[in-house]
């Protein structure tokens, strides 16, 4: 089995993917149905999924996405669904995902807490913390029908294995009317939003699969978040929190976006895998006169 997963290997740094052992590797593991950790204990692969390895390789090698070819993508605890026409979700979100439960561990102890996920996309975030918080009362936002699609797919799944129902809303985050009855009232705001400059360059796996309407917000990638700051302000109750995601070169700007307003103190830069600015967090403020709204720092 071992040589077949080497000459796998090969195959894909060849094709220039970035990371072809891990992506041999989970292939076998698919093909075999148990996790990259089990490999070494089996000793070869039968005809049947030696052929079927060798096509998923092939088809990897021509860049098609390793989430595509599993069917699904992890955050948190779960196996989220993907697909065609959907953004499949990355490793940078699961630290954002981490923040926002440490949160919630927090609020939960004074009341159910409200938490809301814009630019929802497969419903990954909402779901996970959804698992992990069953006691919160979780909503998601995504304007995309494809998107949607695989939202509601992931949410009846995770109903059918015990999990509390997350309430999904079929809406354009930028909308100044955006779900006005929870204005005030939610604890928590998570988004992984459109913020790919609109002439960055990206692998394939990215460009050729992911939803542009997922990736892109403009020129300098902030169209969508910029419209979207106004309503995350709307939503959050005094004290409640927000993060954004945003993109490896905006993080001095998106802090300077929500200072600006005044409705939010706290700002902090958080680093992604590699060091790089990947979201900001603030606290939602009622204004007073000589507060001091402004102030961020780094982590």
């Amino acid at each position: 089995m071992r040589p077949a997963i080497d000459d796998a290997i090969e195959t894909l740094r060849a094709s220039g993917v970035p990371s072809p052992q891990a992506d041999a590797e989970q292939l076998a593991a698919h093909v075999l149905g148990i996790t990259r950790t089990r490999l070494a204990l089996t000793a070869h692969l039968s005809p049947g999924e030696l052929a079927e390895f060798h096509e998923l390789i092939a088809s990897r090698a021509r860049r098609i996405p390793l989430q595509h070819l599993t069917g699904t993508a992890p955050m948190g605890e779960l196996d989220i669904a993907v697909g065609p026409g959907v953004l499949i979700p990355r490793p940078e979100t699961e630290l954002l995902l981490a923040w926002a439960l440490e949160e919630l561990k927090m609020r939960r102890r004074e009341r159910r807490p409200i938490v809301v996920d814009l630019c929802a996309g497969s419903g990954a975030l909402a779901l996970a913390l959804a698992h992990a918080c069953p006691d919160a009362e979780v909503h998601a936002v995504e304007v995309d029908r494809e998107a949607l699609r695989w939202a509601q797919r992931n949410a009846d799944d995770r109903v059918a294995a015990g999990d509390t129902p997350i309430t999904l809303h079929a809406a354009d985050v930028t909308d100044p009317e955006l779900l006005f009855d929870l204005r005030g009232r939610v604890d928590v705001v998570v988004s992984n939003p459109p913020y790919i400059p609109q002439d960055a360059r990206l692998e394939p796996e990215v460009a050729e699969y992911d939803p542009p309407i997922a990736l892109f917000g403009g020129r300098d990638g902030l169209d969508v978040i910029r419209a979207m700051i106004p309503n995350v302000a709307a939503l959050l109750r005094d004290r409640g929190v927000v993060a954004i995601e945003h993109d490896d070169s905006q993080g001095a700007t998106m802090t300077a976006l929500m200072a600006e307003r005044g409705d939010f103190t706290d700002l902090v830069e958080h680093p992604d895998l590699a060091g790089k600015p990947r979201f900001v967090t603030a606290c939602r403020v009622t204004r007073h006169r000589g507060s001091d709204t402004g102030r961020y720092g780094v982590r």
